[in-house]
């Protein structure tokens, strides 16, 4: 393949935004539940424009990922498809701290993991266990433009039982059947045959915890699997927290009925949420770092 060339990294994206209506019906759970209006993700007519915008969202993943402390020396990658080669995705340099990730330091990395573009020159390499992983999973799933995995604390203590969170809160509601575990444990994922398995555990669901691992979450946008992360590790710090709470006082938590659970998933849970539940993250980041990252 032909090397690629980014759009000016000064050019500015103007993306369209529309209104997306949740797709749930509430009646049978809340008689006169009202339906929620969710702002949609931008649509483009130019893709090198939407290229543009989207990887700015993927260098602002990072910064999201720096700030609430998910980063741990060189573990931990996230990937977004190329809206125009789709077969191909974009990856963080190994080594790079999250914190200062630009969309300079992004790398397109092809199906056979070669280097297409993007990058500096004293950056040209990737974590392995990123194309492993993510490769497998963006081959799998043509709904998931994005994922991400990372070593963080609560994801990392929750995922040594190998087993899922359970529905004791209105928030893991959004994650209730919509959460894959892999049960097993085979060292760096340094193997197609490993990432391809974590894939097909994931499934169709939005997330996975990988057994005595960590985390990985999905979405049609970056952002969505962002807000998905984030709420996947508090989860699981609340999950940990309320098992440790039982054991001291011997009350037993009340898990959320199946009806519930599974209505209040089609509102928090839908991608149009995710993505939503991201965009604060973004604007801090925005207003912390100018939109340096950007460049």
């Amino acid at each position: 393949m032909a090397p690629v060339a980014l759009s000016d990294p000064a050019a500015t994206a103007t993306p369209t935004v529309t209104k997306a209506s949740s797709d749930f019906d509430p009646g049978h759970v809340q008689v006169g539940a009202k339906s929620m209006n969710f702002p949609a993700p931008p649509t483009f007519d130019d893709p090198k424009e939407e290229r543009r915008f989207k990887l700015e969202r993927l260098a602002g993943a990072f910064r999201i990922f720096g700030k609430l402390g998910y980063d741990e020396g060189i573990s931990g990658h996230l990937t977004l498809r190329d809206p125009i080669m789709k077969d191909c995705f974009w990856v963080n340099p190994l080594g790079l701290a999250f914190s200062l990730v630009c969309v300079s330091d992004l790398l397109l990395i092809s199906p056979d993991g070669d280097i297409l573009a993007g990058g500096k020159p004293d950056r040209q390499i990737y974590n392995t266990a990123a194309f492993e992983i993510h490769h497998a999973i963006h081959s799998a799933r043509p709904d998931a433009n994005a994922a991400c995995h990372a070593h963080s604390l609560y994801g990392k203590a929750f995922s040594a039982f190998g087993r899922k969170i359970d529905c004791y809160v209105q928030d893991a509601c959004a994650f209730y059947e919509d959460l894959a575990v892999y049960p097993s444990f085979g060292g760096v994922v340094l193997s197609g045959g490993e990432g391809q398995k974590i894939a097909e555990h994931l499934g169709n669901c939005k997330a996975i915890l990988l057994q005595n691992h960590g985390q990985l979450t999905v979405g049609e946008t970056i952002d969505s699997a962002v807000a998905w992360y984030i709420f996947l590790d508090r989860l699981c710090h609340t999950q940990l927290l309320i098992e440790a709470a039982q054991a001291g006082s011997g009350h037993k938590p009340i898990p959320i009925g199946h009806e519930e659970a599974t209505w209040t998933r089609s509102v928090t849970g839908a991608e149009t949420s995710g993505w939503n539940g991201a965009q604060m993250y973004y604007d801090i980041i925005d207003a912390e770092t100018g939109g340096s990252y950007k460049l």
